[in-house]
């Protein structure tokens, strides 16, 4: 058994679908639209983020998150740099020698972390 979506809801699909195609490696060639709205996207490894429309905030949990591993630390370092100079809140950061992580917010608000760590 295999997770192999997850499912938003977002204020603005087209909005969503920028933020996650440019920071988290989703393929904008692979976005389908379905009658309710729904747009999903699809990454290299197989996984589909789908997109659904909705007025509604997000939960204030603020462990409730979604999770992008990254092949070393440099590499997350090097997004939460992109990201922050792109304006997009950077909340929680993790700089230990066995856990490299940090979380954003997308522009629904969902928190989103880029983490690496030891084997």
């Amino acid at each position: 058994m295999r997770l192999r979506h997850l499912g938003l809801p977002v204020r603005d699909y087209e909005r969503s679908l920028r933020f996650y195609t440019t920071y988290f490696e989703f393929d904008p060639a692979t976005a389908r639209s379905y009658p309710d709205g729904t747009v999903i996207v699809r990454n290299a490894d197989g996984f589909d983020l789908a997109l659904h429309p909705a007025a509604e905030a997000p939960p204030t949990s603020t462990f409730l998150h979604i999770g992008f591993a990254m092949a070393d630390p440099a590499a997350v370092d090097d997004l939460r740099t992109r990201l922050a100079r792109d304006g997009v809140p950077i909340v929680e950061r993790d700089d230990e020698s066995d856990l490299v992580s940090f979380k954003c917010l997308d522009p629904d608000g969902w928190r989103v972390e880029v983490y690496w760590e030891a084997a």
